[in-house]
């Protein structure tokens, strides 16, 4: 094994690197990174929080603020994380949401560095509109989506595995292009594969292959 896929990355060593508010203010596009998307009330921060094991690396506060930026983490040199604009419920007026959504765009169409996408959804409202509409572009650009069903600790053991299974039924059209596993922050369930999922893209760009809970 060389170098590049022998490095082992320390979530815990991660800090914030910077905010951007377009594509053009991002860091330089010649590293590897991981996108957080989700709903704005899907837990994006507290899963990168639950992740570095860094409660207030990212905010988690319910206003719009700082949600409206695209917010870089570096794990390590040229290894980013990170956190779009959350979609769905920031009251914020519809000029502003045409701009985040403007940016999102250019940076998933744009961006070189990026390797995989995280899509957030609370396990107990899965696949809404805006998932799906993240999940077909994901198909058409083949550009690798790992789901996390998050806030899995507000479900019994039944009706997680329920959701989960559902999840990737529905979505098993989608061949090796998407990962799916069950998370909660609040408990740090699923902490330890997610960090697997990451690992493989920043470290190794080229792995495709999914989880054991893959779809």
């Amino acid at each position: 094994m060389d170098e590049k896929h022998a490095e082992k990355l320390d979530f815990s060593g991660t800090r914030f690197l910077q905010s951007a508010e377009t594509v053009n203010q991002c860091p330089p596009d010649d590293a590897d990174e991981v996108a957080f998307v989700g709903r704005s009330n899907a837990g994006k921060s507290s899963a990168i929080n639950t992740l570095t094991d860094q409660p207030k690396l990212a905010r988690t506060s319910k206003t719009p603020g700082r949600t409206q930026l695209l917010n870089f983490f570096q794990v390590a040199e040229g290894k980013y994380l990170v956190d779009l604009p959350g979609f769905g419920f920031a009251k914020v007026p519809p000029h502003v949401k045409a701009k985040w959504e403007k940016q999102l765009e250019a940076y998933l169409r744009e961006r070189k560095s990026l390797r995989g996408l995280v899509l957030l959804m609370d396990c107990r409202h899965p696949l809404k509109d805006f998932d799906r509409q993240m999940i077909a572009w994901c198909g058409q650009a083949e550009m690798p989506v790992h789901l996390l069903l998050t806030k899995c600790d507000k479900l019994k053991s039944g009706a997680r595995k329920k959701v989960l299974l559902e999840t990737r039924r529905e979505l098993v059209g989608y061949g090796d292009l998407i990962s799916i596993q069950l998370f909660s922050a609040l408990k740090g369930d699923g902490a330890g594969e997610l960090k697997g999922r990451l690992q493989s893209w920043l470290c190794d760009p080229e792995a495709r292959e999914p989880s054991e809970t893959g779809a």
